[in-house]
């Protein structure tokens, strides 16, 4: 029988014994009697309720600590009916009375790393146990000197529900009936230095809407999906051969509302559907949508990694939002961010009071950059929580892919550090060796668990193998951002016209590159942002040259190897850079400019969904072929795209705003060959110069053709044509 001494007493009133358990609830004195005791600061009387004994308990300390003896032969059912201060009464089944639910094999797999589904024990999850209706508390806070469960439901007095430890795992758990869905709570943890500290619920499904910052608890189970037909699709598709057209959205900004209010998960998913269809995109890219608790890091400082952001909605909100994309054939991506997390005293950092989550030395654990932790993915359990929350996504929310935020600053212990504020790894060298087994782990479970899921790695330099499979000593992500490509062409149409002669090889060098790695060519949020300049205020000329010049650019895009993906806005052509606090310009839409380059947009996009040549063959050399690269001095290029059945479209690109009459374009094949696209059409605002229907080959070889065509080149244009 546990005795309790004045020791004891005093720790567990003061909220600072290691195992509560161990003197609270039900415990056997001996073959004829057990003794029960509770601690409710904010009872005055307590009362057994059972079969045994309605009897009520002695107060043995004034801080609302309780006990009783009960004969008994054996363990038996029992509730407690408290009496408050002020004659309020409840009652309840005791806390201290359940077996813990963490087993062993929980604890064996999460401090391997290998625990997939840890989400399903950790955090706060809605059951019942014994017909008891409650929810379920766990962390992992293995240097704390005591956790409790604090919120709505307790006072948020860190006395009342004291949780225990589970051996050596550092998981802290109980079980507090009543506890529904709705409640919001905390982890109070004490250090060992006997700080307290508040900490929101790593593990947590919802929180609160910022700026509070207290978790909820909130049953994800019961939501009635309807895109099965989808995901049985999605499980089978070769993402390579197929067109992929990825519009990057930023929940908080792409529309709002009367008084500049946020759109929810389901009004958004409504609007976007739609949208998304009349402009041929095939997936949405959600910028971060978990929870984070500043608006201005547009959600790159994630505090609550398996919680959807409460500022839209609910989790079964966001579950909505996923469903209707895949009953309308669009796939969803979230953009994932793995590579750091911020400081804000509620969150990850120093989550017990030691550097848990991250590193402690700061030349491994800080970006300074961004004021930010770094994980420390060489911590089982660290890269337990990460790979579970990306399976999460993919298993709970049926989300389709992640695209990987940062991942040269996970890669590089030095990036952007100088000389003696980095650490090398263990042969010397500058490579995180534990990242990069991070991302192979991450990688080869996600393609096994759910086939046809993607990974995108937003990858800045030239780390080998990124796209390649891990077991071919890759990363095993499915597509790179081609950075190189946005930087060389944005470079490349920056610059007036007339100068661009000197500079053809920034807008052909990526065909250098282009089959090294399976690539995505991205033109995202952070080319419009912090004086970059919106896409068409990027271009030169006057309005007219400007429109044209952007069209152009997306016509060289559209036929260009590589999937794609345009950030929001850059469609119809905003005139001003993305702020992430306001509603895209859609009164730009009554513009004609506007409008007319809305619908060239859709027609672009339209012919590359439907010409397999302009996506088919994406990460193969086979797929295209240079035509001519060597007209600098009129800044012309063409180049054919083809597919597995030796289709080919022609396509041709005129980069200054001179009219090119008699201009002769080498083809492989003779006959009728017919134009299935211009950009310079009038319905575009364009100047309607060399629309034909069709042009006969001629029997003149021409670029290394056996066969050529005479056309005439409109200005600032691109042009396509295929064999009748």
């Amino acid at each position: 029988m546990p005795i309790l001494r004045q020791e004891e007493i005093k720790k567990l009133v003061s909220a600072d014994y290691y195992d509560p358990f161990y003197f609270l609830g039900i415990h056997k004195m001996n073959k004829k009697q057990f003794v029960i005791r509770t601690l409710q600061p904010f009872a005055e009387v307590v009362q057994l309720v059972s079969d045994i004994s309605n009897d009520f308990f002695k107060k043995i300390d004034e801080n609302g600590l309780f006990e009783i003896i009960v004969d008994a032969n054996d363990f038996f059912e029992y509730e407690l009916l408290y009496t408050g201060k002020n004659k309020s009464k409840w009652q309840t089944k005791d806390p201290y009375s359940f077996l813990p639910v963490f087993g062993d094999l929980d604890k064996y797999l999460f401090k391997n790393g290998t625990h997939y589904n840890i989400y399903e024990k950790l955090g706060a999850h809605v059951m019942k146990i014994k017909d008891v209706e409650g929810t379920l508390f766990s962390v992992w806070a293995p240097n704390a000197k005591r956790v409790s469960v604090v919120g709505s439901f307790n006072g948020w007095d860190g006395r009342i529900h004291q949780m225990r430890v589970l051996g050596d795992s550092g998981v802290w758990e109980i079980f507090i009936p009543n506890v529904k869905s709705g409640d919001i709570y905390k982890y109070e943890i004490k250090t060992q230095s006997n700080d307290i500290l508040l900490k929101s619920d790593p593990y947590a499904f919802f929180n609160e809407m910022r700026p509070a910052n207290a978790s909820v608890v909130f049953d994800i189970n019961d939501f009635k999906w309807k895109d099965s037909k989808w995901m049985k699709k999605r499980s089978k598709n070769n993402f390579k051969e197929k067109p992929m057209n990825v519009y990057e959205v930023h929940a908080g900004s792409w529309k709002r509302k009367e008084e500049n209010n946020f759109l929810n998960y389901k009004e958004l998913a409504d609007d976007l559907v739609v949208y998304l269809k009349e402009n041929n995109f095939t997936h949405i890219e959600l910028m971060p949508i978990s929870e984070h608790p500043l608006d201005m890091s547009w959600g790159y400082q994630i505090t609550g990694y398996f919680a959807p952001s409460s500022r839209f909605g609910t989790p079964k909100d966001f579950m909505y939002f996923v469903d209707k994309m895949h009953r309308n054939n669009i796939g969803v991506i979230l953009d994932w961010v793995p590579g750091h997390f911020p400081k804000d005293e509620h969150s990850l950092g120093r989550f017990d009071g030691t550097a848990l989550y991250e590193h402690k030395d700061p030349r491994l654990g800080e970006h300074i950059d961004w004021g930010t932790y770094i994980f420390n993915y060489g911590r089982n359990e660290v890269s337990n929580f990460l790979i579970s929350n990306a399976l999460f996504w993919a298993k709970i929310y049926h989300i389709d892919g992640l695209r990987v935020d940062a991942v040269a600053s996970m890669l590089y212990l030095d990036y952007s550090r100088k000389d003696g504020e980095w650490i090398p790894n263990k042969y010397g060298g500058r490579e995180n060796l534990e990242a990069i087994e991070f991302f192979k782990h991450l990688n080869s479970i996600l393609k096994n668990d759910f086939p046809g899921f993607l990974t995108i790695a937003e990858e800045s330099t030239s780390f080998p193998g990124v796209t390649q499979k891990v077991e071919n000593n890759g990363l095993g992500f499915d597509l790179k951002w081609n950075m190189g490509w946005m930087h060389d062409s944005l470079e490349y149409f920056e610059k007036e016209p007339i100068y661009r002669k000197y500079h053809q090889n920034e807008i052909t060098f990526s065909m250098v590159y282009s089959f090294s790695e399976n690539f995505i060519l991205s033109i995202s949020h952070d080319e419009v942002v912090y004086g970059k300049k919106s896409m068409l205020e990027k271009m030169p000329g006057d309005l007219w040259q400007k429109f044209a010049n952007l069209r152009l650019y997306y016509t060289f895009m559209y036929s260009h190897p590589g999937k794609k993906l345009l950030f929001m806005g850059s469609e119809f052509a905003q005139y001003k850079e993305w702020d992430f606090n306001h509603s895209l310009d859609w009164h730009l839409l009554n513009e004609e400019y506007n409008y007319n380059l809305s619908k060239f947009f859709k027609d672009i996009t339209n012919i590359y969904l439907n010409k397999k040549p302009l996506y088919e063959i994406d990460f193969d050399p086979t797929g295209f072929e240079w035509i001519d690269i060597n007209d600098s001095e009129n800044s012309i290029i063409s180049f054919l795209r083809k597919d597995n059945n030796n289709n080919f479209v022609v396509c041709i690109f005129n980069f200054t705003p001179v009219i090119r009459e008699n201009y002769r374009i080498g083809v492989p094949k003779s006959g009728i060959y017919k134009q299935i696209f211009n950009s310079d059409k009038d319905i575009y605002s364009g100047s309607n110069w060399g629309i034909i229907e069709e042009i006969n080959s001629e029997n003149i070889p021409w670029h290394g053709k056996d066969f050529s065509i005479n056309i005439t080149l409109p200005p600032l244009s691109g042009i396509f044509f295929e064999l009748k």
